[in-house]
């Protein structure tokens, strides 16, 4: 096992045209699963590849147990790397898929043989180790990928989109196995995904980029809960973060209101108590934060107090299971955040000028469908706040 460390690691194409990582620090502690997530082009699999050795270095350092291994070959650096196309030998048995790397390391028959079944065991292969990859179902060729990069024992093993290929369902059995692997082998893990799903359910920590830059290492429950910008906010979360251009004024010891578009709303002493900043901003504009799973269906779940209430005509209604998500539109002006794959571009697709598209997670009880008039209640104590000129999130401590 070992710790990565990368310092500043930059990436340019083009002689400095397209800035791919920029300055990239981070820190992989010993036998911790990181998880890479951001959207396309946002620079994840450059920075994975620049680790790996498979992706020359701009400026700054990969350091793997604090030592540098910029100039090691990528075949030195003690690392195993899982691919999103599986990478197999077509014409090989699964068990000699697994086993190449140690023989052409010619390591002793008996030492390949028991780590192969050991592997193969793991991960639940060993009736298919006669068989060819082509005879195997993706989820089991993806096994045999794992099993080729666990059976080398690295000290770190990097991860490239490794489930995009499979279906929905079978991605979320294989997300279980992955991360309860890593877990048993205790082996440090680099991840990189676009989708934030796997981020939040996989890693132990999570690191979300735009456009080449760091924007948040956390937690995972910590980047949900306490996002650091409106970026963060709207791309962690499904559907995400509802952001509004709005202002605060009449504080109060029992809070202050939230004045969005034609709508005032109490904000309760308890949010200024938890971001001691946002007193500062009594009378200024701000941008608010409304997470979908945040409102409820008055008809559902009445005793909101009427000032965190609004009533809007739902334009989609989508009955997903377990939930119904419930769009609607609402009197302010959306917060743009200037990214493709963010809730905040569709909102500003839908703006008619007077209104902006706000998206809620009503319980699947709730009865609401498309063209009705909903009553909306809002738990104005989960609010989030952010600085309207720099995006960054308010907080004080």
């Amino acid at each position: 096992m070992a710790k990565v460390t990368l310092d500043k690691l930059t990436k340019c194409y083009g002689a400095g045209a397209v800035m791919a990582v920029d300055e990239l620090s981070l820190e992989v502690g010993d036998g911790e699963f990181l998880v890479l997530v951001g959207p396309s082009g946002c620079g994840k699999s450059t920075a994975l590849r620049m680790i790996a050795g498979l992706e020359s270095i701009t400026s700054g350092t990969v350091a793997i147990d604090d030592e540098v291994v910029n100039d090691v070959h990528a075949k030195d650096r003690d690392i195993a790397m899982v691919f999103q196309n599986y990478a197999l030998y077509p014409h090989m048995t699964v068990y000699d898929n697994i086993a190449f790397a140690l023989q052409i390391a010619r390591m002793p028959k008996p030492e390949i043989e028991r780590r192969v079944r050991e592997v193969a065991k793991t991960l639940q292969l060993d009736p298919y180790l006669g068989r060819r990859p082509g005879q195997l179902s993706g989820g089991q060729r993806q096994r045999v990928a794992m099993g080729r990069a666990i059976v080398r024992e690295p000290a770190v093993f990097l991860m490239d989109e490794p489930l995009s290929n499979l279906d929905a369902k079978l991605r979320v059995q294989m997300r279980s196995e992955i991360a309860r692997i890593q877990d048993r082998l205790g082996v440090t893990t680099v991840y990189v995904t676009h989708d934030q799903v796997e981020a939040m359910t996989m890693g132990d920590r999570v690191a979300l980029m735009k456009d080449g830059v760091l924007q948040q290492v956390d937690a995972p429950s910590r980047i949900y809960g306490r996002p650091a910008n409106t970026f963060v906010a709207s791309f962690i979360g499904s559907p995400g973060m509802n952001l509004y251009h709005a202002s605060l004024a009449d504080k109060e010891a029992d809070g202050a209101m939230l004045q969005l578009g034609s709508h005032r709303l109490r904000v309760p002493e308890v949010v200024f108590q938890q971001r001691p900043d946002l007193a500062g901003y009594i009378g200024r504009e701000v941008i608010a934060g409304i997470r979908p799973e945040d409102m409820e269906d008055l008809a559902l779940v009445p005793g909101h107090p009427g000032d965190q209430t609004i009533t809007a005509e739902v334009y989609l209604s989508e009955a997903l299971g377990p939930d119904n998500i419930v769009h609607f539109n609402i009197d302010a002006p959306v917060a743009e955040v200037v990214d493709p794959d963010t809730l905040s571009d569709i909102s500003k697709s839908l703006d008619d000028g007077k209104t902006s598209a706000c998206v809620a997670r009503f319980d699947a009880k709730s009865g609401v469908r498309t063209g009705a008039t909903v009553g909306v209640g809002l738990d104005c104590s989960r609010l989030q706040f952010f600085d309207a000129k720099s995006g960054l999130a308010i907080w004080g401590d």
